[in-house]
């Protein structure tokens, strides 16, 4: 089932996430859900807390090429465990802040643990795009947003764009 995205600024969306203690039924539904919801949108990656859910979950596919089977991972509780000192700057975008893209710097290479849905531990090194879409991934359930990484005139002026289409969007 589609979910719909809360559009930055939404407190929920500043909000730390709870880790997950018990892999319910609910939750699997509720990745599968996301899943859906991120492929529609269309994205490759989406938080819990993008859909109002305070839950350490993540979902992300950064498949792009064409004829190239999709690779959906369902991270929860996920974490860096080990960061490369080299860097990579990729144009970023949210699925929460529509149609606004910034230049953001992270580290190029990260290694990743959480547990999937079958409640098993994973482990694995994402470089490149992955890197960055697992990141900003982690960093929604931290409550923190791309535009956080941007200087404040920057940060200001998306959100007043956010502000002005979610009342447009209220209008209709």
């Amino acid at each position: 089932m589609k979910r719909n995205i809360l559009i930055h600024p939404d407190p929920r969306l500043k909000k730390i996430c709870s880790p997950v203690v018990d892999l319910t039924d609910e939750l699997r539904q509720l990745a599968d859900d996301m899943l859906e919801t991120m492929y529609d949108a269309p994205g490759i990656g989406l938080a819990a807390p993008q859909i109002g859910m305070l839950d350490r979950l993540i979902v992300m596919d950064c498949v792009k090429e064409e004829g190239e089977a999709p690779r959906p991972l369902i991270m929860f509780n996920p974490e860096v465990v080990a960061s490369s000192d080299e860097t990579n700057v990729y144009e970023e975008g949210c699925l929460s802040i529509p149609e606004q893209f910034a230049e953001v710097t992270r580290p190029k290479v990260v290694d990743v643990a959480w547990i999937d849905r079958d409640g098993n531990a994973q482990r694995e090194t994402f470089d490149g795009l992955w890197a960055t879409c697992v990141q900003h991934e982690i960093d929604h359930l931290n409550g923190k947003l791309f535009i956080d990484y941007l200087k404040p005139m920057k940060r200001q002026m998306i959100t007043r764009k956010m502000q002005k289409l979610k009342r447009e969007q209220a209008r209709e």
